[in-house]
């Protein structure tokens, strides 16, 4: 899922892909693309994957990140500052951590077990450095327990691994202990930033004062899975707090949320109220706190949620901010991409038909531009065109997928795919879009496209 972008272990993406199959209230529609066809898109989808992956490997490992236009990597302090965005880096191997689980799911068996071994050999968590707890939670943590949650399925079915005892479940934890002073406010709600040597420091204390809903709200999924493979209460406990500080914010008469609020006091700084970057993800971990535990707490949070947005936000396929006490008023003209994993949310609540609405006008934007821009308008022009070859749009079309069997997203997923090998291809991997007016590219290859983009097509 954008700042979002959402991780999922591998033992929610089993339970998602369960409640995805229960949602379906379509028949299921014999697919009219040849098997043939299918076959060679899944074999394309492998060769662009290793393309980006083995370029990253030779020329950025043991980097955060591979450059794809300089071919070489990305560390932390070596590179001009590109502001916020640095905040993902944390000097980790971020993106052979985040792609652990993409290599289990192609079935390259004896690569996995190649990336635990150089993960276990190389990354390193005590860095001098101010992170993201918002990122490193989902990249870091969530590809430590997802990759944990593979070896252990690949050991016990004597595939891979056969020597795993537990070692990225044990990285795992050392990463939560770095992450867990974030948590010591009045408010339960963590700072944005964290230095993972030193933790909260003086300097972060007295500047980082307000976070996202997102950033506060995107916890519960790692770290209960933490918890509950760890038999350590205090991950899940830290991160249950924030959520349910968070639902004791919501504007009491219409359920909605804003998109920043004071981390000491609580106080709304960001009185916008929509479903894309800066409260996306959430949304989706309310629901998605009850895929993984069954807590029925949950699932009434986010129904209330979900009625709220259908009602106020919703505004046929369009997904329009509005302002949280005022939400007849609508807060801006644009839409922004990180929204695109809307559809896909509503395919688990098993809300169907809005979300092939709202997929389907997503799939207009795609069309007119290649890619969906960072934002766009409401009568889909490009109001900012950068692209970072995100995989939220590629997420909906899968659970609509599944849920229907309808070919027309096999369709759609090969559109994506024939637009990446064309526009964002380069010599050393896939290149963000820097401008989809002009077409021109970015020097930066986010471990997300290996990581998801590529997951979801294949």
């Amino acid at each position: 899922m954008g700042a979002s972008r959402v991780e999922l272990s591998g033992l929610v993406v089993i339970l998602t892909c369960i409640l995805v199959a229960k949602s379906s209230q379509q028949a299921q529609p014999t697919s009219k693309m040849d098997p043939t066809e299918i076959k060679a898109l899944r074999a394309k989808t492998l060769e662009m994957f290793y393309h980006a992956y083995n370029s990253y490997m030779e020329n950025a490992y043991p980097a955060d990140e591979l450059m794809p236009l300089s071919c070489r990597g990305r560390y932390r302090g070596s590179e001009p500052s590109r502001g916020d965005i640095d905040d993902t880096l944390g000097n980790f191997t971020l993106t052979l951590i985040d792609t652990l689980d993409t290599l289990a799911v192609l079935g390259d068996v004896e690569g996995f077990e190649k990336a635990v071994r150089n993960v276990l050999r190389d990354a390193r968590f005590d860095a001098d450095t101010v992170v993201s707890v918002f990122e490193t939670n989902i990249r870091i943590l969530g590809g430590l327990l997802g990759g944990h949650v593979a070896a252990t399925y690949l050991k016990r079915r004597k595939l891979s691994v056969l020597w795993y005892q537990g070692e990225l479940l044990t990285m795992a934890k050392q990463v939560g202990d770095r992450l867990l002073p974030a948590f010591n406010t009045t408010t339960g709600i963590p700072y944005p930033r964290i230095n993972m040597k030193h933790g909260i420091t003086a300097r972060l204390a007295s500047t980082s004062r307000d976070t996202c809903t997102s950033c506060a709200g995107t916890m519960i999924l790692e770290f209960a899975a933490l918890s509950r493979l760890t038999g350590i209460s205090v991950y899940e406990e830290k991160a249950r707090k924030a959520m349910d500080y968070l639902w004791a914010q919501r504007h009491r008469s219409n359920n909605l949320m804003g998109m920043v609020l004071n981390i000491h006091n609580g106080d709304w700084v960001r009185r916008e109220s929509g479903v894309g970057a800066g409260i996306d993800s959430y949304y989706e971990y309310v629901l998605k706190g009850y895929v993984l535990l069954g807590d029925q707490t949950y699932l009434a949070r986010f129904n209330k949620h979900y009625d709220a947005v259908m009602r106020y936000i919703s505004q046929g396929p369009l997904l329009v901010d509005v302002h949280m006490h005022k939400p007849t008023s609508t807060a801006r003209n644009f839409m922004d991409s990180l929204l695109a994993f809307w559809p896909g949310l509503q395919v688990l609540v098993g809300d169907i038909g809005p979300a092939v609405e709202t997929h389907e006008m997503l799939y207009q934007v795609v069309q007119r531009h290649n890619f969906l821009p960072e934002a766009f308008t409401t009568d889909f022009r490009v109001h900012w065109g950068h692209h970072p070859l995100r995989p939220e749009f590629l997420e909906s079309t899968y659970f609509l997928y599944k849920a229907t069997s309808d070919p027309h997203y096999l369709e759609v997923g090969k559109k994506v795919l024939e637009n990446l090998e064309k526009h964002a291809r380069v010599d050393c991997g896939f290149a963000a879009i820097k401008d989809l007016k002009k077409g021109t590219h970015e020097d930066q290859m986010d471990s997300f496209v290996l990581a998801e983009t590529f997951k979801y097509l294949y």
